[in-house]
């Protein structure tokens, strides 16, 4: 209301439920990309401190690479890992709108179900539906497509 009433004051009335719908939706937004990268610096750093039970932690230890798994041993295998997030992301594309913005504030927003609910407008029971199509379509989709997934 305050950045509607700042920016927007001299604007006709008739214009301000819009404004202010807009103003809102960016605003919830911006929230949780904000989250989103909070999340993922806290993630990151909190991997570094000691777990309880283990008194001598040494955080390089934490970022050791074993048998160097975070990047791939060969340039074709960096490749196919390419391929793979390309071909995942054209399958997104193709979900419908609402199963794939449940899907993405789900399970790459790593929202709860009831955020994810109220970011969609809808009841939880309509973004689980959502979630289930989604993951079911995008599984058969990289299906198709010769793509196996590891349980």
């Amino acid at each position: 209301m305050f950045k509607l009433a700042e920016k927007y004051g001299d604007k006709p009335v008739a214009e301000h439920p819009m404004l202010f719908q807009r103003i809102l939706q960016n605003t919830i937004r911006d929230f949780y990309r904000r989250q989103k990268v909070r999340s993922f610096w806290t993630t990151l750093f909190s991997s570094l401190n000691p777990q309880r039970d283990e008194e001598d932690h040494d955080p390089l230890d934490t970022l050791q690479d074993k048998d160097n798994q975070a990047n791939p041993d060969a340039p074709d295998e960096a490749l196919e890992q390419t391929q793979l997030f390309a071909l995942i992301e054209e399958s997104l594309t193709e979900l419908p709108p609402r199963q794939r913005e449940a899907f993405l504030l789900r399970y790459w927003e790593e929202l709860d179900t009831a955020e994810t609910a109220i970011a969609m407008g809808c009841t939880e029971g309509s973004v689980k539906t959502h979630c289930s199509r989604a993951t079911h379509a995008l599984a058969a989709k990289l299906k198709k497509r010769g793509v196996t997934l590891n349980d």
